[in-house]
């Protein structure tokens, strides 16, 4: 394996791993570190199927399944495996005004994978299969290196905040309707902390798209101060910018880094995008 630094902060190019087929406990662990590292980790034109896609995320721990949110059926066979596409379940781009078209939308947000659940996501992993001729890129922001780069007194002022985190609270700011009483039920809003102590032991915040407000704080106080933490990490000093190539992976560390889904013409072009994830260690 063979790490090149993309920036000089975060994420690397990883080389000479094989994704075709399963991993090692010791290639697992390799994995692991340099995510711990790194944060980001890009492997280009890989060509993982969906079935040793499933099976090289599977040595980095616990998979979450997907719940067919907004399809009458699945496109995919598979329930590890997360759609993250512009298409339908009989793989026609979506209609502008479909449900799962506007669900999508709150892609383009910065957000962390599964921050509204109360089991996180550690680790996600993002094949691409069709990229669109334009657009359609991927950023990835440093949580870590925003936290270290406050001030002693900001980061003073944060410590032991805990945050309420939402997937209708994202989904509503980015153009979703008012979710359903269903819809509700099925996803309930969390608690997490604002900032913790990652894996690699270094202080990181954790928020973004989901984090609806500051628990005992008034809303219009700590949607402010959110808006400010995500302005200061999303600057460019903290950001690599991922353009797909056809069977480029790209997987990170949920705990340590945003991402947000840039903007393409979704209602002419294809993205089909599939994505695994990793539970946090119970």
């Amino acid at each position: 394996m063979e790490l090149i630094k993309l920036t000089p902060g975060f994420a690397a190019e990883l080389r000479g791993l094989d994704l075709t087929g399963p991993l090692s406990p010791a290639q697992g662990d390799a994995l692991r570190d340099a995510l711990h590292e790194h944060g980001v980790l890009v492997i280009r034109n890989s060509g993982p199927t969906d079935e040793t896609h499933i099976a090289f995320s599977r040595a980095l721990g616990e998979l979450d399944f997907r719940t067919g949110f907004g399809l009458a059926k699945n496109r995919l066979r598979y329930n590890e495996l997360f759609d993250a596409s512009n298409l339908d379940e009989d793989g026609n781009v979506l209609a502008n005004d479909h449900r799962r078209r506007l669900y999508n939308l709150g892609n383009q947000l910065w957000h962390t994978d599964s921050s509204f659940k109360s089991r996180r996501a550690a680790y996600s992993a993002l094949r691409a299969h069709e990229v669109p001729p334009e657009g359609g890129d991927t950023e990835f922001a440093d949580l870590r290196g925003a936290y270290e780069a406050l001030s002693e007194s900001q980061r003073h002022r944060i410590d032991g905040l805990m945050v309420e985190h939402s997937l209708w609270h994202s989904r509503t700011t980015a153009g979703y309707p008012p979710p359903t009483a269903e819809e509700l039920a099925a996803s309930p809003a969390v608690r997490h902390p604002l900032v913790h102590t990652h894996a690699s032991g270094r202080r990181s915040l954790y928020m973004g798209a989901h984090a609806s407000h500051i628990v005992g704080w008034s809303l219009e106080e700590g949607r402010a101060l959110l808006g400010e933490l995500l302005d200061h990490a999303t600057r460019p000093a903290h950001v690599y910018r991922h353009r797909w190539g056809l069977n480029d992976v790209v997987i990170w560390d949920n705990l340590s880094t945003l991402h947000r889904a840039t903007v393409f013409d979704d209602t002419a072009s294809r993205r089909d995008m599939r994505r695994t994830t990793v539970h946090e260690p119970a």
